[in-house]
């Protein structure tokens, strides 16, 4: 059989550093989203009142009176709705309004609706004076509610091995207790809904910033009383949304369409920054226990562990973020004897949800913790003790039964390293803190495992439509939602790459509900694993079509037509693809196809937390450099060598943008971003950017070095690539750990500074005097 010809090699659409598809939108402030869209006619404003208790019981609220206010319509309350008063992802115990508890201060009580987004918020701020309600006790700590034995959810239990027996036995113990904050999303555009009746108000349009429009359709729908079809939700861009706009976008979208509804007019409901802090829910703070034994050699023999994660009032994602977070505790290490206990707290603040790595690095950050205090306590460096750890042949099966493949730290390891000058900067960071009273240096090395996949199995599933029109353009949609991490730029890459056609003959739509059904969230990662698979299948299925048109045009087999940089071939004819498209309109082939993807291989025991949840993994790893001012607290990452596993890369330059977007994320969560609740009212009063300080650009290491580790996917990924939103935020703990380095310096030697995250200049002082 002769072999496809062969076509002039042009410019590779996949693997290419193509800039994101709306970049030039972006940088003119042209790029439209949910608030730049055209109000329709008699569009109303909604605000919301607040409750000032962190626990109550709601006895009345002065309705008149907030219908009295100038500019006000309607005022609605949990008595207006008309379906289910809920918008809990997973369990039913998430009010839109409060009924008959209040539960953290922030949470809202009651909808203004006004003919201005001034006048609405002037009203809403009134809800002290109407809201009547009597005080109950609040537990405002997760170490508070667990004490009390207070969940949201059930204890998780998830056990290998003998570890009391041989905890007993090992020559070393480490025991600690050590706290974690939690960390706001920050998303530049805030959480907005525009609820649009369509048909007479037979059936509502949504304009939603969400990270998952499936959900907010079904939500939506039951708040309404109605069949979900009733409910189109869009969605075209998020100005980020970091897993904060994965379920916590449904109150305000559900607020919107209920008040749409009731007065049959468009209702926007965006709301101001510090009201997003106030209702909204954010990453997990964690508190630990540990109890480690080890060997000489630092190898970690068995380990005990307890993690408190501080869920809030209600259970939102929490099962599934520490079901991830106990999932994540072996990190890269080989742990052969383990017990770890999960509690979920409950609390009277704001009901946490998902963020970017979704539970796993606030499990990984604990083994990293106790390696750091392995090394301190034998005297060793810290990256010799981790590699002593590190997974290997006959010990790569991870504490809930899954077969750890491609085993990559050892090698990504001695790269990063070498590239880094690791030992050599290990001297000179030496003798700079033996000559520096003031300053000190710190330098550490860590490294990520991620698993890839939702840890609910069903949730791996994805679609997409991909239209091929006459003049040879093509349009897609899929499931996923673009949020500037570039998922609409991947996939049309790979609908560009299969069709063999041109990036600038494709174009990605919003994400429409009606277009694409029963969508997963865009999350966990698996955005261009997912639908890109979905958007492949589609379009292998039209080019099948158009090849066998081909074929018989040119007189050979479907299998010899060769697709290519806008040109169709084989038995040495050409045409161009629009010519053969244009043919096949006129032959009465289907030029649009649809395309669906499952992750294959999964399964998961979520009562015994054993299975297979991961379809791969991702590695990667850092090295950070510290300095710190002992006199002041002041640090600051003055280096960072990153390496990171992307399998083959679909686009480099998005990649290299999300490794180093997420290492400073993580920096963020872990040396700055503090969040402080009153003790005794429970309000959260670090609920703006003036008081809650992220990393800007001035943060950024001045010494940034970034590298993609190039090696191709075993598992059938998208052409073999890997998934790149969270895992690289894990490479933050190397921040972390260079600080504590740099504080031990202040010092004896063989200090091990008790130093919380985040790191801020208090916590870093703290962890100095300690030692001192």
């Amino acid at each position: 059989m002769n072999k496809p010809e062969q076509l002039p090699l042009t410019p590779p659409v996949v693997g290419h550093s193509r800039p994101h598809e709306s970049a030039h939108l972006h940088v003119r402030g042209a790029a439209p989203y949910t608030d730049d869209l055209p109000e329709p006619a008699g569009t109303l404003h909604a605000a919301l009142g607040l409750s000032p208790l962190a626990h109550g019981r709601l006895t009345g609220i002065d309705v008149a009176r907030l219908r009295q206010q100038p500019g006000v319509v309607a005022v609605l309350t949990a008595a207006d709705i008309a379906g289910e008063n809920n918008c809990g992802p997973l369990l039913h115990d998430d009010p839109i309004l409060a009924a008959e508890e209040l539960r953290y201060v922030g949470q809202p009580v009651f909808a203004v609706i006004a003919t201005d987004r001034e006048l609405a918020r002037r009203a809403a701020s009134l809800a002290k004076q109407v809201i009547r309600a009597e005080p109950l006790p609040a537990v405002l700590t997760a170490l508070d509610a667990h004490a009390q034995g207070q969940y949201v959810l059930p204890p998780m239990h998830l056990t290998r091995g003998e570890p009391a027996e041989q905890l007993a036995r090992a020559p070393h113990r480490l025991q600690g207790r050590w706290h974690l904050g939690g960390q706001e999303q920050f998303y530049l555009e805030g959480q907005i809904s525009l609820a649009v009746p369509q048909e007479g108000g037979e059936s509502l349009l949504v304009h939603c910033s969400t990270q998952h429009p499936s959900e907010m359709q079904q939500l939506v729908a039951h708040a309404l009383g109605w069949h979900a079809h009733r409910v189109t939700v869009q969605c075209r861009r998020m100005g980020g949304g970091f897993g904060g706009k994965e379920s916590q976008s449904a109150l305000f979208a559900c607020v919107a369409s209920l008040a749409a509804l009731r007065l049959n007019k468009p209702v926007k409901l965006r709301l101001d920054r510090d009201d997003d802090f106030l209702i909204t829910g954010r990453r997990h703070g964690f508190d630990y226990r540990w109890d480690v034994g080890f060997d000489d050699d630092g190898r970690i023999l068995a380990a005990d562990i307890e993690l408190v994660s501080n869920a809030g009032h209600s259970a939102d994602l929490s099962a599934p973020v520490m079901a991830r977070a106990l999932c994540h505790f072996d990190n890269a290490y080989w742990l052969p004897h383990v017990a770890m206990l999960g509690y979920c707290a409950k609390t009277n603040t704001q009901s946490n949800t998902a963020f970017r790595g979704f539970g796993g690095p606030q499990g990984a950050i604990a083994i990293e913790m106790i390696l750091d205090g392995i090394a301190r306590r034998l005297g060793c460096d810290g990256t010799e003790v981790r590699q002593r750890n590190f997974y290997a042949p006959g010990q790569d099966v991870a504490p809930y039964g899954q077969r750890v493949e491609e085993l990559h730290a050892q090698a990504l390891t001695a790269q990063l390293l070498a590239s880094s000058r690791y030992n050599e900067r290990r001297a000179e960071i030496a003798a700079f803190n033996a000559g520096s009273p003031v300053l000190k240096k710190g330098l550490a090395f860590t490294p990520v495992k991620f698993g890839i996949s939702f840890n609910v199995v069903h949730l791996n599933q994805a679609g997409a439509l991909v239209h091929v029109y006459t003049d040879g353009s093509v349009l897609v949609n899929h499931g996923g939602t673009e949020m500037g991490q570039g998922l609409n730029t991947k996939v049309a890459q790979v609908v560009a790459h299969e069709l063999g056609i041109p990036f600038e003959q494709v174009r990605c739509t919003a994400t429409d509900t009606s277009k694409v059904a029963n969508t997963s969230a865009t999350a966990a990662s698996t955005g261009s694993d997912l639908n890109g698979k979905a958007a492949q299948d589609a379009a292998r299925k039209i080019k099948a079509r158009l090849a066998a048109l081909a074929a018989e045009r040119f007189g050979c087999s479907a299998e010899l037509v060769a697709f290519d940089g806008g040109q169709v071939s084989g038995e040495g004819q050409r045409l161009s693809f629009q010519d053969l498209v244009a043919q096949a309109y006129l032959q009465r082939v289907q030029l649009w196809s649809d395309g669906f993807y499952a992750t294959p291989g999964l399964h998961w025991d979520k009562a015994k937390l054993q299975g297979h949840p991961f379809y791969y993994y991702a590695w990667g790893g850092a090295v950070c450099e510290a300095l710190v001012d002992t006199l002041t607290g002041e640090s600051r990452i003055t280096r960072a060598d990153l390496l990171h596993d992307v399998g083959n890369s679909l686009n480099p330059a998005l990649d290299i943008g999300q490794v180093e977007g997420g290492f400073i994320q993580g920096m963020g969560w872990l040396t700055m971003e503090e969040l402080v609740w009153h003790p005794t009212t429970g309000l959260l009063t670090t609920h703006a950017p003036s008081t809650y300080k992220i990393p800007t650009a001035n943060d950024c290491p001045t010494e940034l070095h970034t590298a993609l580790f190039g090696v191709a996917n075993a598992s059938d990924t998208i052409h073999r690539s890997k998934a790149v939103g969270e895992p690289p935020l894990l490479l933050g703990f190397a921040a972390l750990l260079a600080i504590k380095d740099a504080c031990a310096a202040a010092g004896p030697e063989g200090s091990d500074p008790p130093l919380r995250a985040p790191a801020t200049a208090e916590a870093v002082l703290d962890a100095i005097d300690a030692v001192r």
